[in-house]
């Protein structure tokens, strides 16, 4: 996990929220796709300062767990959250995702920030019911608690064996650009 001390400067702060595949996991940070929003808000004349509170492995309950210190440090303007793969992963109930997510997002909102939810799917080995009740899950989540969601983060690259690892699920340095563009547009609207 990244985590950048807190400025005096008044520049509003992005507060990446997220496992392994935000975390940078198997590639040095500065080739995340995290740390090519900083480049691309700078590169466009964003003020933002992106703070990466993600670890590799995390949970939306590990996530919902340290949740207040990070918005007590940081008071961020916005919350990507990108969480809730790990959980799908390890088969864990819809519905316990489903109340961590909008968790994270009442108590992201209540702080005064606005929320981003990062739509996530799972591989096909898990059933249709699961993966496709999975993946309905961030939308249904989203227009409840009225909160922007993404596309899936890795459409047109988790189908791509030069994109990813070698352990076939995290992406490799090489689709961190691809990432960011999906996500950017979902991003840019809430700047």
């Amino acid at each position: 996990m990244l985590l950048t001390p807190p400025s005096l400067a008044t520049e509003p702060v992005i507060l990446v929220l997220g496992d392994s595949l935000s975390a940078a996991y198997g590639m040095d940070i500065d080739q995340s796709w995290v740390a090519r929003l900083q480049s691309r808000l700078k590169a466009e004349g964003y003020p933002h300062r992106v703070v990466n509170a993600s670890l590799s492995g995390e949970t939306t309950s590990g996530g919902l767990a340290r949740l207040g210190t990070v918005l007590k440090t940081y008071d961020p303007a916005m919350v990507i959250v990108e969480l809730g793969a790990n959980d799908g992963l390890r088969g864990l109930p819809l519905e316990e995702i489903r109340k961590n997510l909008a968790r994270i997002i009442e108590t992201s909102k209540q702080k005064g920030a606005r929320v981003l939810l990062v739509t996530m799917r799972l591989p096909p080995n898990y059933g249709s019911p699961y993966a496709d009740g999975f993946h309905a899950l961030f939308q249904k989540v989203a227009a409840a608690l009225n909160v922007k969601n993404t596309p899936f983060m890795l459409e047109g690259i988790a189908e791509q064996w030069e994109l990813l690892q070698p352990d076939g699920i995290h992406p490799n340095a090489e689709a961190q650009s691809a990432i960011l563009d999906n996500l950017w547009p979902s991003i840019k609207s809430l700047l």
